[in-house]
């Protein structure tokens, strides 16, 4: 099953951050139970991520068990305390207003269970100026200035083509929950462990930021440039576009030898690698006049070869159909009772202990899907089921 298995998490989420802190426990053997509100007959469920059978809800919601409790009612609240006595952890991504209305916030849960991990993700922090506001993707991307630094110069901001946030605060929280079931390991000491996905994207924007805040520096957009390393970035072959890094005396060196373009290392302007990113522009010219000349797949192959990273620009399916990611096997397949078979993207860990299945385990769930199976190994009778049902508490 996995290194997690003997772990139960409770996963309250929705949208995109938290789902993905739950994924990373799902897919490592954790026995994770998604709760959902039930729905009154004749109406739909809520699926934030645009409906239950798409690709993006069962990429994030695959090898859970689903089950609904209707956290309002009385029996509800007290259905989940129940299953909280018995978990090891609980996600959620819930404002700080509504866990404290419903009664699900760390504190209430630590009352019923003190070794319990309580893990929250929120858009800005659980405290401070912002902590009440709703935080998505592309809010924060703005505030954390990643969009500053994306794109062209003088084209404005840019978004990253990815949730980045939503899904590095996701990562961060899982990291956070693994780092507090090894202090529970050793102390028996249960906590709460939350980031949020502005603390995660001023994270992520790593030497960037550094430079601000150790030196004052304010990074602009590069495009497609790197920002500090000359030559770096996106030049002309014959038949298209490859990503090139050469920015190393070696590199560069090896570069121009191998593409016949010794002048281009003989000339005094690019002799260091602060002369090559200052005179980034004119070697640029010079070094795409060469490689314009060769078709994509030869300065592939003949650059790696002298030692100079260097790769296509893919479209999405040309970059799952590669060879090397075919032989990695990113994409496993799951069995749905409705949507029939079809392919996921397993987790990018890989551990000797524990190779990854050939196949998922379960796809997303349906909503309520396990509800009854789940309940009973929480040691409730088909009786105690029926009557959370007839009260509307699941």
């Amino acid at each position: 099953m996995g290194p997690l298995e003997k772990y139960t998490v409770l996963d309250l989420t929705i949208a995109r951050a938290g789902p993905t802190a739950c994924r990373l426990m799902a897919d490592w053997g954790a026995n994770v139970i998604r709760i959902e509100p039930p729905v009154a007959p004749g109406s739909s469920s809520r699926e934030v991520s645009g409906g239950r059978h798409n690709p993006d809800s069962q990429n994030l919601h695959r090898n859970k068990r689903g089950i609904t409790i209707n956290l309002k009612s009385a029996e509800g609240h007290a259905l989940f305390m129940k299953l909280a006595a018995r978990a090891d952890v609980i996600i959620e991504n819930f404002r700080k207003d509504v866990k404290h209305r419903l009664k699900v916030d760390y504190d209430s849960v630590r009352a019923v269970n003190p070794a319990i991990i309580y893990a929250s993700i929120s858009g800005f922090g659980q405290e401070g100026p912002y902590s009440e506001r709703p935080g998505v993707d592309q809010i924060t991307q703005g505030t954390s200035g990643l969009m500053s630094i994306t794109g062209e110069p003088g084209r404005g901001p840019m978004r990253v083509g990815v949730a980045i946030s939503d899904t590095s605060a996701g990562m961060f929280l899982g990291q956070g929950i693994l780092l507090a079931l090894l202090h529970r390991e050793a102390t028996g000491e249960g906590q709460w462990v939350h980031t949020s996905l502005l603390e995660a994207m001023l994270c992520k924007i790593d030497f960037q930021g550094a430079r601000y805040t150790m030196q004052g520096d304010v990074p602009g957009q590069e495009g497609n440039n790197h920002p500090t390393a000359s030559p770096m970035g996106v030049f002309d072959a014959a038949d298209g576009k490859i990503n090139l890094a050469a920015s190393s005396d070696k590199m560069f060196i090896s570069f121009c030898k191998k593409m016949g373009a010794t002048h281009i290392a003989q000339d005094e302007r690019f002799a260091s690698p602060g002369k090559r990113a200052k005179y980034r522009q004119e070697l640029w010219a010079l070094m795409n006049e060469v490689t314009s000349r060769v078709p994509t797949q030869e300065l592939v192959e003949q650059l790696n070869d002298a030692g100079c990273p260097c790769g296509p620009i893919y479209d999405i399916g040309q970059a799952f159909e590669d060879p090397q990611a075919q032989f990695l096997g990113m994409a496993r397949p799951v069995r749905h009772d409705t949507l029939g078979e079809y392919k996921l993207i397993r987790s990018p860990i890989n551990l000797s202990s524990f190779p990854h299945a050939e196949r998922f385990r379960r796809a997303g769930p349906e909503l309520g899907e396990h509800t009854d199976e789940v309940l009973a190994e929480a040691g409730l009778s088909d009786a105690e089921i029926m009557q959370l049902r007839e009260a509307g508490a699941v």
